[in-house]
């Protein structure tokens, strides 16, 4: 009948016309959704599932947003009953509160809002461990402490799904366990570029991190993974009836894009790929990557291109037997050799729509894949797993799918795109080798107490020996930012010093002679404050030395990330158009204290040693830090501190919360930096001065620990970006810019 078939303001098709199996797809315009039901379903009785009703009538709706009502301690305008495409929000917080997040959000075509989540914090101390994480649009949060062990538990709306973690536990380390929940309704989708930033960063690190860690040749620029293979990626494609065919040659292709990207590195990861409907057909079975019988690419890509749609015999979906193919595979391999499977990182990515109507759930066999890889020490081994899903066909069942994903901190392994024909494209933006071996920021997330494994696990570190005009030598640290550039201290040169006369050490000891320039930042001034009985003003104390040709990336030698660029978003895991430098610092500094560290130079052990700090951030504490100045150095009066101590500045030191340990002087220049997670570094100062010498000789033999006054002073990188910019995004010279992000 009419009504059965019919649609208000938009079409439908059929994936088979009007036999049995066939599904029809409804279609919208931008900004709409097919409504009460995404897609029917024909049945052997000639009936559509779900049924057609003449109330209410299928048609487009407009997009909606969830309820963004939800700020505690701040208001929303304008408040309303809904909010659809286009409308905008703006948030400001009460007094005695500041806002973290976006100030304003728009509703966007894909149900999301843009920005941040809109948080309001306390302004005064707090005895808080983690910062309050807010509450999503759409959402309830059960509990208000975010202390040690506090647990927060969340739920949506009618009509709404919760993606993310439905509860979150407050960690030692000062962060929330799991991931943001986030409230969506049926018809939300993520956009090409979300899943190109938040997938590719993260794809991109797996691909790095499968590299040797041995002190094999690594000099060359691609990454080289050892023939016994450091990963697996399991490729698994739903082929069931409710998947269409022109989905699945999107998702096919999308396949063969990954994989030929992957190839163009020189990494040899092995492959399991599985088609699976009531069955399970193994295109590649991974045990055919051991030894000999290694199966050559185009072998691969053959064999993907020869499957045909229309060849599927059973059109049911059994998406439990699919996990159950991977987990059988995966013991086959560590019965074999349990030592390197110890050392596999496995990446399994699923193409489906999450439906299943034989096989039972698969959850219980993720489980035991989770078991499988784990060894029963999850905190250390859990990076040696990572399952994604790509949400493919009309009708997703996220609530399904959601247990099935890695839930990691910071991190996303769900998504789900309107058109799967932009996948193809997605995919073969997420890799491109240039990025890959620019990737600032990466490196190895333990060492064995070993000089090699140490410069593997700080790979951006820089050693700087300076002969001055008048013969007098200094030695300083610094950060290998970009290819071309170091970031260090403006206070290690003179004026008058010659680019050709400095000598860096990075690596295993590569040493790289004379440089093209030293850039130190326009106003700084040693001198500056002399009249007013201050010998030596460090304010501004940053500079550049510009290398006269681009490193040679390796496992040893990376940039770090560092503040305000594209790159440290996708370390950051901030996707999207609109993200800002205001949402980095945010993220990087959302608690009153910060835990960072810096590198020193042990002369005794002949190696780097890695010291720890923790920094004041919130107005009080940080008044608290600096004003220890005052006694200390002479000529700072608590009329002039802030003029010192200007807010260029981050402080630490001292004994409380814990003890900090301090820097020495050969230390200035070095990077102040934050573990962002286990494998991300970002750079957040530089070492300039301090109020008290606590080292032996001047020099660090051994590890220092602050004294209850002594206090440490590092540029705030967030308060420098226009300099960094200048030089290190100048995108008209002959080296590759860093992107900078706007305020």
């Amino acid at each position: 009948t009419s009504y059965e078939m019919g649609m208000e303001g938009g079409s439908y098709t059929l994936t088979k016309k009007l036999e049995y199996g066939s599904i029809m797809i409804y279609h919208c315009p931008e900004g709409y959704y097919p409504h009460p039901a995404l897609t029917r379903s024909c049945l052997k009785s000639g009936t559509w599932k779900p049924p057609p009703k003449r109330r209410p009538p299928q048609q487009c709706k407009m997009i909606e947003c969830p309820n963004p009502l939800v700020l505690e301690s701040g208001s929303v305008l304008p408040v309303q009953s809904q909010y659809f495409v286009n409308n905008k929000t703006t948030y400001e917080c009460y007094s005695g509160y500041s806002l973290r997040g976006s100030a304003s959000r728009v509703c966007q075509a894909n149900g999301k809002w843009s920005g941040g989540t809109p948080i309001c914090s306390r302004d005064s101390g707090s005895e808080d461990r983690c910062a309050d994480p807010g509450i999503p649009a759409g959402a309830r949060r059960s509990g208000s402490s975010f202390g040690i062990d506090d647990i927060l538990s969340y739920r949506c709306d009618d009509n709404l799904h919760l993606l993310g973690s439905k509860t979150r536990v407050c960690q030692e380390s000062g962060q929330w366990t799991g991931t943001e929940p986030k409230c969506y309704y049926k018809h939300t989708y993520d956009t090409a570029l979300e899943v190109t930033e938040a997938f590719g960063s993260a794809i991109r690190e797996s691909l790095q991190m499968a590299a040797p860690v041995d002190d094999t040749d690594q000099e060359g620029k691609k990454i080289t993974i050892d023939k016994g293979g450091k990963l697996n990626i399991y490729i698994a494609m739903d082929i069931s009836d409710s998947i269409a065919e022109e989905d699945f040659n999107s998702a096919r292709n999308a396949v063969k894009k990954l994989i030929t990207k992957v190839s163009s590195f020189s990494v040899s990861p092995n492959y399991e790929i599985i088609f699976f409907a009531s069955d399970v057909l193994e295109v590649v079975n991974i045990i055919d990557f051991s030894g000999d019988k290694r199966k050559p690419l185009v072998d691969v890509l053959a064999e993907l291109n020869n499957f045909k749609y229309d060849a599927r015999d059973n059109v049911g979906t059994n998406l439990n037997l699919a996990f159950k193919t991977i987990l059988e595979r995966m013991a086959i391999q560590k019965k074999r050799n349990e030592m390197l499977f110890m050392e596999i990182h496995h990446v399994l990515i699923f193409f489906t729509d999450g439906a299943y109507n034989m096989g039972g759930s698969p959850e219980n066999t993720m489980a035991k894949i989770r078991e499988s890889v784990y060894m029963n020490n999850k905190t250390k081994r859990e990076k040696y797993l990572d399952v994604y899903v790509f949400g493919v066909g009309s009708d997703i069942f996220d609530e399904d799918i959601m247990p099935l994903v890695t839930k990691r901190n910071g991190e996303r392994h769900y998504f789900k795109l309107k058109n799967v024909i932009d996948l193809e494209r997605t995919f073969d933006d997420i890799i491109d080798e240039s990025e890959v071996v620019g990737v600032c920021g990466l490196h190895k997330n333990y060492d064995d107490n070993t000089p090699s494994t140490i410069r593997q696990r700080y790979p951006w570190m820089a050693r700087i020996d300076n002969t001055h005009e008048d013969g007098k030598a200094s030695k300083c640290m610094g950060s290998l930012v970009t290819r071309r550039f170091i970031l260090t201290a403006a206070h290690c040169f003179k004026f008058d010093d010659m680019a050709d006369n400095i000598r860096i050490t990075m690596g295993e000891n590569k040493v790289i002679k004379g440089a093209s320039r030293i850039i130190l930042h326009p106003d700084y001034n040693i001198n500056g404050k002399k009249n007013d009985g201050i010998n030596e003003f460090y304010d501004y104390d940053v500079a550049l030395i510009k290398l006269k040709n681009d490193v040679d990336v390796s496992i040893h030698i990376r940039p770090i990330c560092i503040p305000c660029t594209k790159e440290t978003s996708g370390a950051l895991r901030l996707v999207g158009e609109a993200i800002t430098c205001k949402q980095q610092e945010q993220l990087l500094f959302k608690n009153s204290v910060e835990e960072v560290s810096f590198i020193s130079y042990d002369k005794k052990e002949q190696m780097d040693q890695r010291s720890d700090a923790k920094l004041k951030l919130q107005d009080q504490l940080r008044d608290n830090c600096i004003e220890m100045a005052v006694t200390e150095v002479e000529g700072i009066t608590p009329l002039n501190l802030k003029d010192i101590v200007t807010d260029n500045f981050l402080c630490t030191g001292g004994k409380q919360p814990t003890r900090d340990n301090v820097a020495c002087k050969g230390d200035s220049g070095g990077a102040v930096f934050m573990d962002y997670d286990k494998h991300r570094t970002i750079q957040v100062g530089v070492i300039s001065w301090g109020t008290k010498d606590l080292c032996p000789g001047g020099n660090s033999d051994i590890k220092q620990e602050s004294s209850e006054k002594s206090r440490d002073f590092h540029i705030n990188l967030f308060k420098v970006v226009p300099f960094l910019k200048k030089y290190l995004g100048n995108d008209t010279e002959d080296y590759q810019p860093l992107e900078f992000l706007e305020n």
